[in-house]
Formats: C-alpha cells, sequence, structure tokens
C-alpha cells in the first residue's frame, strides 16, 4: 500500500472511533444519523517538495471532510462533532508516526434546507496532512 493511502486510511479509522458514522469517498446517504455524519474526501496531494540524497517527495496533502448534521438540534450536535474531530486529530497529530502533521482547519458550516424534511447543517473541513514518500508513486 501506498504512503497516501496508508495515510488516509489511518485518517478514516481515527475518525470511525467518533460517534458519527464515518465514510469514504461515498455519496451523501438519504438519512443522516442522529450523532452526524461524516465523509472523508482523498483529496489532492498537491506539487511535492523534493529532496535529493537521499530521494523524498514532501507533500502537504490537502484532505477534506465532510461534516452533515441533522435535526432540531443541528447547531449543538454540529458543534459537538467538529469539535470531536479536532480533539481525535489533536490527540495523534502524526498518525501513529505515518505523517509528520496533521493539522484540521476552521469548517465554514451551510444551512441546507431539504424538502419535506429536517434542515441540513453541513461543512468541509480542510485537513493538511504533511508526509514525506521515496517517490511519487509510492
Amino acid at each position: 500500500m501506498s504512503a497516501r493511502e496508508t495515510i488516509l486510511s489511518a485518517l478514516h479509522a481515527r475518525l470511525s472511533m467518533l460517534p458519527a458514522a464515518a465514510l469514504r469517498g461515498d455519496v451523501l446517504p438519504e438519512r443522516v444519523p442522529s450523532q452526524g455524519l461524516l465523509i472523508l474526501r482523498d483529496g489532492e496531494p498537491g506539487e511535492p517538495e523534493v529532496t535529493l540524497s537521499p530521494l523524498r517527495y514532501h507533500y502537504q496533502h490537502r484532505a477534506e471532510i465532510e461534516a452533515v448534521v441533522q435535526g432540531k438540534d443541528r447547531d449543538a450536535t454540529f458543534d459537538t462533532l467538529t469539535a470531536s474531530i479536532g480533539a481525535a486529530i489533536a490527540a495523534d497529530r502524526t498518525l501513529g508516526g505515518l505523517c509528520d502533521w496533521v493539522e484540521a482547519e476552521a469548517p465554514r458550516p451551510v444551512d441546507l434546507l431539504v424538502e419535506g424534511g429536517a434542515s441540513l447543517k453541513a461543512a468541509v473541513i480542510p485537513v493538511v496532512l504533511h508526509y514525506g514518500a521515496a517517490d511519487a508513486l509510492s
């Protein structure tokens, strides 16, 4: 498995420990669980910085977590959910030594109206994964 896939899998595993349902790369389901829903998107590794001797590619990979909540207490649920994401990342900023550093950026929440149902509150939370790899495809 490539360093990129190993790191994204580790981040997904960390998100899966939260009370909200955590998916990876899936579409938004018809129903949002009461504790909320997280969808990890692989994002973009970006252009790496390269060092020589030994050859190493240094990435600042921007993955995204889509956080979605629904219901009448969605503001409080959303706040709890985003705080739990921050705490999960802060608990191990190297994902067990796989990354040099992991940092989430602030969400920009939006309220989405759902015809015939309770409104959604959602945001994309960018997560920057700093890591190195032996080559661009590993």
